[in-house]
Parts: C-alpha cells; sequence; structure tokens
C-alpha cells in the first residue's frame, strides 16, 4: 500500500530548520544551534541542510562567523518548495494501493485525490514568512508565570 501524502522525518527537519532560519533573518545558524532548538540529531540535520543548500534555498559558509542563513527572501519560499527540496516532486495519490484494484472506480470516490490537492495546494500556497512571523510573536511574547493551583484540603 502507498501512502496519500508522505513527510518524512527529513521534510518535517527541513521545514522546521527553515522556519527557525527564516525567523532571524539576520543570524547565521550552526547546526548545533537548530539541532539543540528542535532536538534532533545533528548528523540527520546535517545531511538535510546540505540539501536545502544544494536547492538554493539556504547558504552555508564555512569557518569563523559561518553556518546556515536563507538564499532567499522567505516571501518568495514556499513550503512546498521546502518539502520537494528533501522529497522530490509531491504527487497526489488517488489510491491507497500502489496498483489500484478497483478498476477505475474507487470505493472511496475522489476523496484521496481531493485530500491530496489540498494538502499540496496549501503547501504552495503557505510562505516561509508566514510561519516565521508566527515563530517571531511566540519568541516576542513574555512568559507570566505559571497559574497558581489552589490546593484543596
Amino acid at each position: 500500500m502507498s501512502g496519500v501524502i508522505r513527510f518524512s522525518e527529513a521534510a518535517s527537519l527541513a521545514l522546521h530548520a527553515m522556519v527557525l532560519i527564516a525567523a532571524e533573518r539576520d543570524r547565521r545558524f550552526q547546526i548545533r544551534d537548530i539541532a539543540q532548538a528542535l532536538p534532533v540529531s545533528s548528523s540527520h540535520l546535517a545531511k538535510v541542510l546540505q540539501r536545502l543548500a544544494k536547492m538554493g534555498l539556504i547558504d552555508s559558509a564555512r569557518g569563523r562567523g559561518g553556518g546556515f542563513a536563507l538564499a532567499r527572501d522567505p516571501e518568495r519560499i514556499t513550503l512546498l518548495e521546502v518539502y520537494e527540496a528533501v522529497e522530490g516532486p509531491l504527487e497526489v495519490s488517488h489510491c491507497l494501493f500502489s496498483t489500484p484494484h478497483c478498476g477505475g472506480d474507487c470505493l472511496l470516490g475522489g476523496t484521496l485525490g481531493t485530500a491530496g490537492a489540498l494538502i499540496r495546494d496549501r503547501l504552495a500556497a503557505s510562505r516561509l514568512s508566514e510561519l516565521a512571523s508566527v515563530l517571531q510573536r511566540r519568541v516576542e511574547r513574555p512568559r507570566g508565570k505559571p497559574a497558581r493551583r489552589e490546593r484543596r484540603g
């Protein structure tokens, strides 16, 4: 059986790392900083970041003052681009079986194709800048003390 749309750990790492990097555009990120923030394996993250750099989504610089930064304006980077940089082209499946068994008359109707197309369209319409602004607001929001719970005796 095949999936409708697959989000691997690598795709998840790519999306999360790109949001972190986009939220602080004036900073170069070290792998260890991103790995610690997410918390994930540094070696797996390094492979994902290399793919993103190869696809021209981030720049990497070695040495002192080096690290990773966005290569383009986050307003011009879609979540679909980030996903496809890691996973390859996102294909919308209309069947859960790798070889359809329904003879063209799917028991599920067009549900899978419709759901897959909605996800693809949403990723294509969503800009990295949108998620980065959500993260920025979370960081800027002061954290208050947790509410005290009343003890009952």
